[in-house]
């Protein structure tokens, strides 16, 4: 008999996230997260061979990675329960996942290698035999039955959510950009002060750390916890 095993490049949003710290040589940890998730951002945006109906869990986890890298950026933000609790769950799920990934791995090569295993070789043969406990009778049978089916879960239909349009990195830098072109100089809180919620704020700030990289702006803060002073770069030159 011929068994053939899927072999894939990535077949999930987790095996793509341990492939990628496996190559940073980092440790499972959030502050690993943060510093792989520009990377898998760019491969979930550039392969055009992840299906759509794996799109959304590959998204799912493109979010709690943004999350994690928020909290890095910025320290001080304060997150909710659900939120805190989303990071602490991406992590854990990749420890698993990865105790899984290294088993694969074992039991494929004693696949290749012809050799047959046995759990418990001593019992290889013996029919298996039914022993119930001494006074077992069919009100038991029933109790535990009803037990089993208990633990089943009930499908339920989920209450439908309005999702709100998100703006996306891009726009808040043209966006940035106009507001600079208008103006010599501006400041990050100027530029938050209509911000609807803390996503708004961390957005603008991204927009801005990627203004300063490419040398669009210059950024100054005068000591710690001041505001950001932006100004553009090009009306300095001239």
């Amino acid at each position: 008999m011929t068994y053939h095993v899927k072999t894939d490049k990535f077949e999930g949003p987790l095996d793509l996230l341990l492939e990628l710290i496996e190559k940073e040589k980092l440790n499972i940890t959030e502050l690993s997260l943060a510093h792989v998730a520009d990377q898998y951002l760019d491969h979930i945006r550039d392969n055009e061979n992840i299906h759509l109906e794996n799109l959304a869990e590959f998204l799912s986890v493109a979010a709690k990675l943004i999350l994690i890298k928020s909290r890095a950026l910025l320290p001080l933000l304060e997150f909710t329960e659900e939120e805190e609790e989303e990071i602490k769950d991406l992590a854990k799920q990749l420890e698993e996942y990865k105790k899984f990934k290294e088993a694969s791995l074992v039991l494929g090569k004693i696949a290749e290698s012809g050799m047959i295993s046995y759990s418990r070789s001593g019992y290889l043969g013996v029919q298996p035999l039914f022993y119930p406990p001494e006074n077992f009778n069919v009100f038991d049978f029933k109790k535990y039955f009803q037990a089993v089916l208990a633990e089943i879960p009930i499908i339920e239909k989920l209450e439908e959510e309005v999702v709100r349009e998100v703006v996306t990195l891009e726009e808040r830098i043209n966006d940035l950009q106009n507001t600079l072109r208008r103006r010599v100089e501006t400041s990050f809180s100027e530029i938050t002060h209509n911000a609807s919620d803390k996503i708004d704020v961390i957005l603008s700030f991204l927009a801005m750390l990627e203004m300063v990289k490419q040398r669009i702006i210059e950024a100054e803060q005068q000591e710690l916890f001041h505001d950001i002073k932006l100004k553009n770069k090009s009306v300095i030159s001239a």
